[in-house]
């Protein structure tokens, strides 16, 4: 197995046009979640995923199982819990960033926030080489906390760890627990995705070496800085010139025809940990995770099918200069595809 990704995932009613939710007549209903967001997008570009988590015994939590396993995650640790509801959510179309956008949790008590040490399945959520979590599962319920700190723990063998950030202040019940154990769960892991608002918001940190010096542990440190693009602060051996705060790679994002905003840090997550498990150099691992977010960018849901491996290989190998001409919009992940069948007798 190369990755198995550990969360909650909920079923997603998308607004059937823009407006207030008081106004928005019906929703289309999709999946989302975080980390299974990563496992799907994963499987969707030829890697073995696994997602485990729980799901409540009704309709939505049967929808979630199916329509994950449909992307080609292996859903087989997967439980059911028969006394707590599957989590739903509801949101505007506005982007996130926006004060116009409103999103509308009915997760409070729901079977992923049951998960816990002696609730999962230990050796399914290890058994993969690379473990991503994320910051939203700390903040469900004390039980998954101290789920995360016994995954996260060092021990022999130890699967390398992926954590994302993923600050959410309105989730945690104490506003100071949160920054705390995201700290805490952040110098654990092995790879480290976070934002740079999330940095100064969680953790009044300005800056990529501020943040560096913050986590000194992990071996890489991706460092978002939206449409600006993302730094890689990597202290393995592998970098170019290797110094005591590990080498930053700066890649640029392309120019996206953003349709949603919604899935992209999931997506981007998912393409950088595509290009470790390929073993390729940072610079193209970050370029794997723009050509991916751009992916889920140029779509209108959460989830969006990564552009082909071949494709994301030639876009990536392109010259700085080429690089920085790129432009991304809808339909642009299948427009080689279409290109091929074209020109097939």
């Amino acid at each position: 197995m190369d990755v198995v990704a550990l969360g909650e995932s909920m079923v997603t009613f998308l607004p059937s046009r823009p407006g207030r939710l008081a106004d928005v007549p019906s929703f289309d209903r999709a999946i989302g979640g975080a980390e299974s967001n990563v496992a799907c997008v994963l499987a969707a570009a030829g890697h073995t995923a696994r997602w485990v988590s729980r799901v409540g015994a009704d309709g939505f939590g049967q929808h979630l199982v199916e329509g994950i396993a449909g992307y080609g995650v292996d859903t087989s640790a997967v439980r059911t819990d028969p006394a707590r509801p599957t989590g739903i959510y509801f949101r505007t179309a506005a982007d996130r960033a926006t004060d116009t956008h409103e999103v509308a949790y009915y997760r409070a008590g729901s079977a992923a926030s049951a998960m816990a040490v002696d609730t999962v399945d230990l050796a399914a959520v290890r058994a993969g080489r690379v473990l991503h979590l994320s910051g939203i599962t700390a903040a469900l319920s004390d039980a998954c906390r101290d789920l995360l700190y016994e995954l996260t723990a060092p021990r022999p063998g130890r699967p390398l760890i992926s954590f994302d950030v993923n600050y959410r202040p309105a989730l945690w019940r104490h506003a100071s627990d949160g920054p705390r154990v995201l700290l805490e769960l952040a110098r654990r892991a092995d790879i480290v995705f976070v934002g740079a608002d999330e940095a100064r918001d969680a953790w009044a940190l300005h800056g990529g070496r501020a943040i560096l010096t913050a986590l000194p542990e992990p071996a890489i440190v991706v460092v978002k800085q939206g449409k600006g693009g993302a730094t890689a602060f990597d202290k393995t051996t592998d970098g170019a010139v290797a110094d005591a705060d590990g080498t930053a790679t700066f890649v640029r994002a392309p120019k996206v025809d953003v349709l949603a905003h919604v899935g992209a840090g999931d997506a981007f997550a998912a393409g950088f940990l595509s290009g470790t498990l390929r073993g390729l150099p940072v610079r193209d691992r970050l370029r794997y995770g723009h050509l991916f977010a751009a992916a889920a960018l140029t779509t209108p849901g959460d989830l969006a099918p990564p552009p082909t491996r071949d494709h994301a290989d030639r876009l990536s190998a392109l010259d700085d200069t080429a690089w920085g001409r790129l432009r991304l919009g809808p339909g642009w992940t299948q427009a080689e595809r279409a290109t091929e069948e074209a020109n097939t007798p």
